[in-house]
């Protein structure tokens, strides 16, 4: 018997691929992640959003890691997007200012919605660490590299924002977020076409 709703499902989506043996061997590594929190199951749940458990097997985030993860990409892509405004080429810079434009539009309605009261969860003020290295690491470079960065990083950002916002916009807790999501999400999807044009 799995310990975990995460690890049935685990077992759901291995009985369905081709090489079952890798996917028991990350399945292993789930119940290593989810057992080692078994503690608290809300942060469980957290730990599983976090580590891709979640993304895997397409189970939608809770609330608080859908408000965090949302908010922590809409600040990447403002303050990366800004950054590529002073140096990129003349062919990236209409796609910086729309990706500065569409996020900050995107940023004000997550709040307005949290701070409304409608969704339970608290907007953070700075992004995740993770967000933060990738905006670290693009500061350090100029010219083509900061371009190929650029564009690398947009298509990465966007691919879990489509991701995070499909899996929410299905299945998602809180019905004010969840329409918000789904109304969203179709804008992302563009902005994940885009990028990916880009980085061809």
């Amino acid at each position: 018997m799995f310990p975990t709703p995460e690890l049935a499902g685990a077992a759901v989506v291995c009985s369905t691929v081709h090489n079952r043996s890798i996917c028991h061997e990350r399945t292993l590594v789930l119940a290593s992640i989810l057992l080692a929190t078994s503690g608290s199951a809300v942060l469980a749940q957290s730990t599983a959003e976090k580590t891709g458990v979640n993304s895997v097997i397409g189970v939608a985030p809770k609330t608080e890691d859908f408000v965090l993860e949302a908010a922590s990409s809409d600040m990447f892509e403002i303050e990366s997007s800004r950054l590529a405004l002073e140096r990129s080429n003349e062919k990236t810079k209409p796609f910086a200012q729309q990706m500065l434009t569409d996020h900050q539009k995107t940023s004000d309605e997550l709040k307005a919605i949290v701070t409304s009261g409608k969704g339970k969860a608290t907007i953070p003020t700075v992004m995740s660490s993770a967000h933060q290295g990738m905006l670290d690491d693009l500061k350090k470079l100029q010219g083509e590299e900061f371009n190929k960065q650029y564009y690398s990083d947009q298509e990465d950002v966007h691919e879990d924002a489509v991701d995070l916002f499909k899996r929410y916009g299905d299945e998602g807790d809180n019905a004010e977020l969840k329409a918000w999501a789904a109304k969203t999400l179709p804008a992302l999807e563009h902005h994940l076409q885009m990028a990916t044009d880009m980085n061809k």
